[in-house]
């Protein structure tokens, strides 16, 4: 019997590692070694505070997640490694999987996804994000030139951003509370600007902050009959609008967008394998280098979610690192 070091959320504000056995794999499944889990702050310091609705908590269930919310409760779904036994065709392959943080897992062969050459591995758990970001543009549906603005320089807005940028003449602008989030933008190749001087008549606006006053700032910058794509979770915070003012005379639509399901435009075309394979080819672009702000040995991963939960910082994406577990 193999095992494994995984780390649990015990209880709102309390996480550990915990040792747990491994059954070898059967035929159908492979073993995978992990190399780097990937911290998705906003969801997983939800997690970690115990702050996911009793409303939401079957569907925010991470798909290979054990206990349930608010714990104890194994959870995440950033994970990069190696399969060391599996079918030949999968064998010694870097592979990403939707699997909580955890040294070494057995899941069935079709929860992998190979990660394609030329992506390094540290980068490709950013895969999540950037399947985010898919959905939210198949969503959002942008044009040729539109002039659109991201709200949040969170890793999800910034995936948004990088992604929106590859449209011919799109005008992007990412905005952010945080000055120095000037930097980030400028290595994505879109402009910056602070919540005061955010442009106005904006086709599109995506509201990634998960801020009430994000929201605000997005219902105000789109243009008239435009549309604000709300890609934030609030957990079980309340969100108030001002739909008393010139929301109906400004015929303004709010669209949510999660990745949970492929966008309706794409879902009879498109399964989520087939868009998380896409994610990871996206991320042959070594911009999205940048998101990836701080890494951690796995021995410190209580002391990184507390951390992150309770002052995030500048941090995007904090990776952590399990190679010698």
């Amino acid at each position: 019997m193999l095992e494994a070091t995984a780390f649990w959320v015990e209880e709102p504000g309390v996480g550990a590692l915990r040792r747990i056995p491994l059954a070898a794999p059967a035929d159908g499944e492979v073993l995978v070694r992990t190399r780097f889990t990937g911290v998705s702050r906003g969801t997983e310091s939800t997690v970690f505070a115990g702050r996911v609705p009793a409303s939401q908590r079957a569907l925010m269930r991470a798909p290979f997640q054990e206990g349930d919310f608010p714990g104890p409760v194994k959870y995440g779904y950033l994970n990069v490694g190696v399969v060391e036994q599996g079918p030949p065709e999968l064998s010694g392959r870097t592979v990403f999987t939707l699997f909580p943080h955890q040294s070494a897992f057995v899941v069935p062969s079709s929860a992998v996804v190979p990660v394609p050459e030329g992506v390094p591995p540290r980068r490709a758990v950013l895969a999540g994000a950037v399947e985010t970001a898919v959905n939210i543009l198949w969503d959002a549906a942008p044009l040729v030139g539109d002039r659109i603005t991201v709200v949040g320089a969170g890793m999800i807005g910034c995936c948004v951003a990088r992604l929106a940028r590859g449209l011919p003449g799109a005008d992007v602008t990412l905005v952010d509370v945080k000055p120095s989030r000037r930097r980030i933008a400028e290595a994505l190749g879109v402009r910056f600007s602070t919540p005061e001087a955010a442009p106005h008549e904006r086709d599109l606006v995506v509201d990634t902050s998960g801020s009430e006053a994000g929201l605000r700032l997005a219902l105000h910058t789109v243009v008239t009959d435009g549309q604000v794509i709300e890609a934030s979770w609030y957990g079980d915070r309340d969100v108030s609008l001002p739909l008393g003012e010139d929301f109906h005379s400004r015929r303004l639509t709010i669209r949510s967008s999660q990745v949970g399901v492929v966008a309706p435009a794409r879902r009879d075309r498109r399964s989520t394998t087939d868009r998380l394979a896409l994610a990871l080819d996206l991320l042959r672009d070594p911009a999205f280098d940048e998101l990836l702000t701080g890494e951690a040995p796995w021995r410190t991963l209580p002391d990184v979610l507390a951390r992150l939960s309770a002052d995030p910082g500048d941090e995007l994406c904090h990776t952590i690192d399990w190679r010698d577990a």
